[in-house]
């Protein structure tokens, strides 16, 4: 009888390759629909082309955008300037959160002198107290570095602490009698038992910061995506704001799947204990 509920409790591979091919089915089926909506919309001129371009002008703004640039910088500089901004908040943000949360939900005085700080600064939004950095660090990319990095920061510690919280104490007890150090029981137990949910927190605050740094763009800098929009606003410039929505959508997509396929490679045991 067990082994009947455990032969039943498996995922089918056959019916999981159907449920996935149909989901994609459903996925694309839903974009050309909205694509379709979009062309019957600009073509009966339901709105103002100034206000909704069409495809097929949106598709040529772009092309004229990777051949010409806008505004005499090419489109790739733009996302550079962006990427390069958004990278290295992350990089610092994960080289310091995950050992501070990770060591926080481990160590409760850790946890003590960290955790109200981040729950003070969490909630605010990042542009409140982004004028503030503007002032102490300038206008450069050095302000936007510091904010992002703010951004992404609280997503991951939370994540790591929530992370630590959850481990069965069982297998930390069960090493400790076997005679492992804290240094084995924490490189050995504790970080593979966060991991997943430290990828999620990662994947969090990449949509964070993202989306912050887009705003910062528009508020302070003369580069990036973010500002490329905000100044094609300014003259109503509609196909080079769609442009510019679409590129952030997709490499936002993009990103968050090389973050997924990381994870499927790192923790390779997710869904599978």
């Amino acid at each position: 009888m067990d082994s009947e509920k455990q032969t039943l409790s498996k995922k089918d591979p056959e019916k999981e390759k159907r449920k996935n091919k149909n989901e994609k089915k459903l996925t694309v089926g839903t974009w050309v629909v909205i694509l379709i909506a979009w062309y019957l919309i600009t073509k009966f001129e339901i709105f103002s082309p100034t206000l909704l371009p069409s495809p097929s002008r949106v598709l040529t703004t772009f092309f004229r955008l990777l051949e010409d640039g806008y505004n005499g910088v090419s489109i790739l500089s733009h996302l550079r300037a962006s990427f390069r901004r958004l990278f290295l908040a992350l990089a610092l943000a994960n080289a310091t959160a995950v050992p501070l949360g990770l060591l926080s939900g481990y160590f409760s005085k850790i946890e003590a002198i960290i955790d109200s700080v981040v729950e003070f600064y969490r909630p605010l939004p990042p542009l409140a107290y982004y004028t503030l950095l503007i002032l102490w660090f300038g206008i450069d990319d050095k302000s936007k570095i510091i904010l992002l990095f703010l951004a992404a920061f609280a997503p991951i510690y939370l994540a790591c602490v929530s992370a630590v919280s959850k481990i069965n104490e069982n297998y930390i007890l069960s090493a400790k009698s076997l005679g492992a150090n804290q240094k084995n029981v924490f490189f050995k137990i504790v970080l593979p038992a966060c991991l997943p949910e430290i990828f999620t927190g990662i994947r969090t605050a990449f949509g964070v910061s993202y989306t912050t740094l887009v705003s910062a763009e528009m508020i302070a800098a003369t580069s990036g995506i973010g500002w490329m929009v905000f100044d094609a606003s300014n003259f109503l410039k509609s196909d080079v704001i769609f442009v510019g929505i679409i590129i952030m959508g997709i490499t936002g997509v993009l990103i968050d799947a090389g973050l997924r396929f990381l994870e499927r490679k790192i923790v390779y045991w997710k869904g599978h204990v």
